[in-house]
């Protein structure tokens, strides 16, 4: 199976196809599909079998594939305003050096469709994230800390959001994050697509993928 039988848009399959990639691996082949369709997944996969793109490129292509349509409404009504894109994917990561591989991996693969990220992650200045925020991404990676500081301020509106992906869950349970995570899942619809990764599926993974 090539990248190109997975139902991927052009852009996608050519930006991958450019970054030396032409077989997917075995978690893309199972998650690709049952993300494009909208369905939850819990995917059990160790670092290095490809699990980013797993979730990022069925993620772009739903995005680019809207923004096509909007592009085309807004051309038909002849709105040129600039209203910033609300967050409909938000991807939480363990670490900073995490979330930046992401975001890299959203963009790498994003490269030639019209879908627009941001990353956010504590130990540095907010103004910067703060800004990203406002001019508007269709994607948000972030730390679990950092983003509830940020939805603290009001400066990350959830409310349009469709997509959770929680990706290394093992590691940020490791790491104490569930109090945090439990605080997010209280400031984002109820109603989306939750995408969750891990390399072990552990009771308390098991139970959090279950209540998220």
């Amino acid at each position: 199976m090539k990248f190109s039988e997975l139902g991927l848009c052009e852009p996608l399959v050519r930006a991958v196809t450019e970054a030396g990639y032409s077989i997917p691996t075995p978690i893309q082949q199972q998650a690709i599909p049952a993300v494009l369709q909208g369905r939850d997944v819990v995917g059990i996969a160790q670092t290095g079998t490809g699990k980013t793109a797993a979730f990022a490129l069925p993620l772009l292509h739903q995005l680019h594939r809207g923004s096509e349509s909007a592009g085309r409404a807004e051309r038909g009504r002849g709105d040129r305003s600039r209203v910033p894109r609300p967050v409909r994917v938000l991807v939480l990561a363990s670490t900073r050096e995490l979330a930046l591989q992401i975001h890299d991996s959203f963009r790498d693969y994003g490269a030639f469709a019209a879908v627009r990220s941001a990353v956010v992650y504590g130990g540095v200045g907010m103004q910067p994230q703060i800004r990203a925020l406002r001019d508007g991404a269709d994607i948000v990676v972030a730390t679990p800390g950092r983003l509830l500081d940020l939805m603290q301020q009001g400066c990350a509106n959830m409310d349009g959001l469709q997509v959770l992906v929680l990706d290394e869950a093992d590691r940020m349970l490791d790491m104490g994050f569930l109090p945090a995570i439990r605080r997010v899942l209280q400031r984002i619809p109820k109603q989306r697509q939750t995408l969750l990764f891990s390399a072990t599926m552990r009771p308390e993974i098991r139970e959090l993928a279950e209540t998220i």
